[in-house]
């Protein structure tokens, strides 16, 4: 597993250190998106800020997206598979559960084309539906 993770971080420009590895691993294992402060608490003894910068740059080279779901604390996953460091092309819909608190990626569901005015210039689009996902039901 260590072998195909290092080559997800070479495929993307990133340079496989240690934590690099670490925070990879981890995220591959995540069913939901996580925020940087669940992810220091389950992954123990890490540097805040070391984990961050990880987040970072494997954001600016489309290996993650950021989430803002409303609930005060940003929220990383892993992007698919066409992102780059050109520019993320996971424009698909976000779930924010009310109930469990989990923010759900749904990549076959996509977020819809707006037309803007022409004095407005669009750099991001993001959809957060919110209610209660199918584990809470149950």
């Amino acid at each position: 597993m260590k072998q195909k993770i290092e080559e997800i971080l070479q495929d993307k420009n990133i340079a496989p250190t240690a934590m690099r590895i670490l925070v990879l691993d981890f995220l591959i294992d995540q069913q939901v998106a996580i925020s940087l402060t669940d992810m220091e608490l389950a992954m123990g003894k890490t540097d805040r800020v070391t984990l961050y910068r990880t987040l970072k740059t494997f954001e600016e080279n489309g290996l993650v997206h950021r989430i803002e779901d409303g609930s005060g604390s940003t929220k990383f996953a892993l992007c698919e598979a066409d992102c780059s460091i050109d520019g993320h092309q996971d424009l698909h819909v976000h779930f924010y559960c009310t109930k469990c608190k989990e923010t759900h990626c749904l990549p076959k569901v996509f977020v819809p084309e707006v037309s803007l005015p022409a004095s407005y210039i669009a750099q991001e689009r993001q959809l957060v539906i919110k209610g209660i996902c199918s584990n809470c039901l149950r």
